[in-house]
């Protein structure tokens, strides 16, 4: 049954291409809104926090700063409102999903860079 659905993800769904990223990069999402008849592109930059799923059903986790608020927001990785996936820095971190980020402030809340 697995292997069916395997198949029909891979033959029927369209993937978008996007960058590879990982917990810990900084990457800006650029998404679609739609309010009654308008559309407009809002975008949501932060820290990946983890990836999840295969497939289909993947998704990432992004946190921001929003003034003193920590805000997350799960995206699905072949959501139709997607347009594109910016990275802005690599992060080096030691772990696949970064949770520990949450309780961090100030200058230890701070990941290094990947210089390539």
């Amino acid at each position: 049954m697995e292997a069916l659905v395997k198949f029909v993800q891979d033959e029927f769904v369209t993937r978008k291409e996007f960058p590879e990223f990982s917990a810990g990069d900084t990457i800006t999402v650029y998404y679609e809104i739609k309010e009654g008849e308008k559309t407009r592109t809002q975008f949501f930059r932060g820290v990946v926090i983890q990836r999840r799923g295969t497939g289909s059903s993947e998704t990432f986790t992004i946190r921001k700063m929003s003034g003193t608020v920590g805000v997350e927001r799960i995206f699905p990785i072949n959501m139709p409102a997607l347009q594109k996936i910016e990275i802005n820095k690599k992060g080096k971190v030691r772990r696949a999903r970064i949770y520990y980020f949450r309780g961090l402030t100030g200058k230890k809340a701070r990941i290094k860079e990947v210089r390539s």
